[in-house]
């Protein structure tokens, strides 16, 4: 079954299926029909996310195990409410302790029948798996290792323990260690010398290769078994750009749950489409999110904020001065240092497939890897698909990459490169290629993950915390170059999305998003009043930061959480991720004491109102600037969440943000939700009670928003015309947003501007009041024709319009 709108839940220890079966008659007054619950699957003890997965076979018993599942699928659908489940097909834990199949793997070696599960270099590192676990190098541990001989097993420490080979019990500690198929290394040989593949840069995550049939079925029997039950109606794919092969992937797993509802973490860059072939309802909202995020920030103010950032910064152009610059430096970084190790990989596989046709030969490991680097830092795009690579690594980004080589014949292994990810081998014997077609497919499939890998920790991870200029735009699928989006381009993507995925998966805020959507609304605000923002920085001036970079990062944050929320405990850990991502001053592997003694003692100033210093008159001008912009504020907040709540496609409601929710990065906003415990009489602020319409107006009115809707621009007429964006479900259900609020008011208001609405008499579903929506309050006014929006507009700065059906009449669907 479609969902018409999901609510996730993050599920953790601290938070079990027994509190989200309390939470039910709440969440099913909201108006959603079904839980999003994040993985299930048993996981690394102590987990607080559930991605660390160490058993495909068993539902988490920290959670309440697989009974406690199926309890709360039953309340649940008591309740109304079915559930879709996050899976987590790329990767499991790297903790042998917990995962049996790694174990078995690192007791038994390449001959051990999982070894086929994870994606494993046996060619490199004499035939052992790195296993980067040291706090130092090794002989500096070796004293904090244990052998217990009788239990074969080899403990370093009380954190890690790992098989002995059979036959190796009896040796010395070093000929023990020396007769392993792993070997056990310092933490920092991850960068370089790791041979498995791994989530991102994160080496407790090892990949796992569901591209084979065998591993597809074994990891994701439970799963399939939970779908088949009725316990789970639909699924959300992490992270299907680590895949090997995602399309085969997804038409795998689409056929074994019978076509259910499936959404995946797909991050498309701004004019990628979705893969058509893909067997999915759509991605999991984050094109979306990027697209109503954009219509609140003003783009000639934003030219304007960036003037003032730079001055005030001063950063260098390629250190957070200018967006492109910074995220090509950013690229270079990561791909030499923290996936030093994969493209070596990738060079290995490149010089092996060269050496074997005269046509690719000669190309020395060097060049090849250089034209590696220099084609992977170029990717626009998180990874090439198929035939649409060639779009993607298109000729002149190759012309580009051949700049980097002094010697005009040794730039000719970019094109050989090049040919090899486009699936190019020679002109030589047919036979001769079709030996080599299963190592050619594997470097493409490799080159596509280590592209996926590499933007995504180079833009999310790094540039993101660098280039901080406008922090609401700095999120996943956001492009903080050219944040700004027009009602047309709104239009034109929502027009598409409702022909071609008209289930795709909405969103605002989720467990990965650095900000909350309304701390997002609150920073886009500045866009507007850039120089009044100038001024602020000039008042606050006094308080000594680090670095003005972190300074502005830190005030944009302040106003994001309204100057309320300010503990050290928060705005201290959210500021001293951003500068170890950034990486500029410190890191988490190289940390600058000095430096982050400073932030903590900035942070101190900022917050603590108790003891002497600026922190009360820095928090008084920060609630006093919030204030003068609060009524924007509020425009921003209400007009984010409602286009998310009727724009074309499911929308996911993260925990805690159907009213107002101001969080910050994980792990602020993964906190474990208070839920009331009741529904519908529960006090909801203006947010809550907007959501919370939109919500029951979507499961009364499936047909205007379901899969067969349609998606009609509406558009304003008058001097301030584009202040407004508008569209029509159906022919039933208008939705009128106010942007850009501040700029409106300088330009005189509303005036004469009109709104010409489609036939018929309409109700604003946010006048009425009571449970039921089918029927509108008589004192509600009606409007038909065209209306000023001055009117429309008078109570608050959104309208949810709802087509009056009178007596004798159907509503039109």
């Amino acid at each position: 079954m479609t969902p018409t709108a999901t609510y996730r839940l993050q599920l953790q220890p601290d938070f079990p299926f027994r509190a989200a079966e309390r939470a039910v008659p709440y969440l099913a007054s909201l108006g959603v029909s079904h839980l999003h619950l994040s993985p299930v699957l048993e996981a690394v003890p102590g987990s607080t996310h559930g991605y660390d997965v160490v058993d495909h076979a068993r539902v988490r018993e920290e959670l309440g195990g697989e009974d406690g599942l199926r309890r709360l699928a039953r309340t649940a659908r008591s309740a109304g409410l079915g559930l879709v489940l996050d899976i987590v097909p790329n990767h499991m834990a790297a903790a042998p302790r917990h995962n049996r199949q790694l174990w078995e793997v690192l007791r038994e070696g390449p001959d051990s029948p999982y070894a086929t599960w994870f994606d494993i270099d046996w060619t490199a590192n004499g035939g052992k798996v790195l296993l980067p676990v040291l706090a130092g190098p090794v002989g500096g541990e070796l004293g904090r290792l244990t052998v217990d001989r009788e239990r074969g097993v080899l403990a370093y420490g009380e954190a890690h323990e790992f098989p002995l080979r059979a036959g190796t019990e009896g040796l010395s500690l070093p000929e023990l260690l020396d007769a392993q198929w792993y070997r056990l290394g310092w933490w920092r040989l991850a960068r370089t010398e790791l041979n498995y593949r791994r989530f991102f840069t994160i080496s407790d995550l090892i990949g796992v290769r569901v591209e084979d049939e065998g591993v597809f079925a074994a990891t994701h029997a439970k799963v399939l078994e939970l779908v088949r039950d009725g316990v789970v109606d639909g699924l959300r794919v992490d992270h299907p750009d680590g895949l090997a092969d995602p399309e085969t992937y997804l038409r795998r797993l689409s056929a074994a749950t019978g076509g259910a509802w499936t959404v995946v973490e797909k991050i498309l860059a701004r004019t990628e489409a979705l893969p058509s072939g893909w067997a999915v309802a759509g991605t999991t909202g984050y094109d979306a999110l990027h697209r109503i995020d954009g219509l609140f920030v003003d783009r000639s103010g934003h030219r304007e904020l960036l003037g003032h950032y730079r001055e005030f910064t001063a950063q260098d152009g390629d250190r957070g001065g200018h967006w492109e610059p910074t995220a090509r430096r950013a690229a270079y970084e990561v791909v030499t240092h923290d996936l030093a190790a994969e493209v070596d990989r990738l060079t290995r596989a490149a010089s092996r497939l060269c050496a074997r046709t005269p046509e690719l030969r000669d190309h020395a490991p060097w060049a090849l890897r250089l034209a590696l680097r220099e084609l992977l830092v170029r990717m626009p795009v998180y990874r090439p698909y198929g035939s649409d690579a060639e779009e993607v690594l298109t000729a002149e980004m190759a012309r580009g990459a051949r700049e980097a080589f002094a010697v005009p014949e040794e730039a000719a292994a970019v094109d050989a490169v090049r040919g090899l990810v486009l699936g190019r081998y020679g002109t030589g014997r047919r036979a001769y290629d079709a030996e080599a077609m299963p190592e050619l497919t594997a470097f493409q499939a490799r080159f596509a993950q280590t592209s996926s890998a590499l933007r995504a920790k180079s833009l999310e991870d790094t540039a993101f915390y660098r280039y901080v200029a406008l922090l609401s735009a700095n999120e996943v699928g956001g492009e903080p170059g050219r944040p700004a989006v027009d009602p047309a381009e709104f239009h034109a993507y929502c027009t598409r999305i409702a022909r071609d995925w008209p289930t795709t998966g909405t969103a605002l805020s989720t467990h990965d998003t650095k900000r909350s959507a309304d701390v997002r609304a609150r920073i886009a605000v500045l866009s507007e009043c850039p120089g009044r923002w100038r001024a602020l920085l000039d008042r606050l001036s006094a308080a000594a930061a680090p670095d003005p970079q972190l300074a502005w990062t830190a005030w944009q944050t302040a106003v994001g959480l309204s100057g309320t929320g300010l503990t050290e405990e928060r705005l201290g850990g959210a500021l001293l991720k951003a500068a170890r991502e950034a990486g500029l001053h410190t890191t988490w592997t190289e940390q600058d004491p000095a430096y982050e003694r400073a932030l903590t003692a900035f942070t101190r100033a900022l917050t603590d109102v108790t003891a002497p210093g600026p922190a009360e008159a820095l928090a008084t001008e920060v609630a006093a600037f919030c204030a003068s912009v609060a009524s924007a504020t509020r425009v921003n907040v209400l007009g984010a969440a409602l286009l998310h709540l009727t724009m074309p496609g499911v929308p996911d409601v993260y925990q805690g943000t159907e009213s107002e929710c101001l969080t910050l990065v994980d792990p602020d906003n993964r906190r474990p939700v208070d839920f009331p415990a009741t529904g519908p009489d529960t006090p909801l602020d203006e947010k809550g009670e907007l959501s919370v319409a939109a919500l029951r107006l979507r499961r009364e009115l499936p047909e205007v928003f379901g899969e067969l809707s349609t998606y009609e621009p509406l558009t304003a007429s008058g001097p301030a015309a584009d202040h407004c964006l508008a569209f029509s479900r159906c022919g039933e259900v208008v939705t009128a947003v106010t942007r850009l609020s501040l700029r409106l008011a300088e330009s005189g208001g509303w005036g004469p501007t009109e709104l010409a609405l489609p036939e018929g008499s309409w109700v604003d579903v946010l006048s009425t009041r009571g449970s039921d929506r089918a029927s509108h309050s008589r004192s509600a006014r009606e409007w038909e024709g065209s209306v000023k929006l001055s009117d429309l507009f008078a109570d608050r700065p959104v309208a949810l319009l709802r087509r009056v059906a009178r007596e004798g009449s159907a509503a039109r669907g």
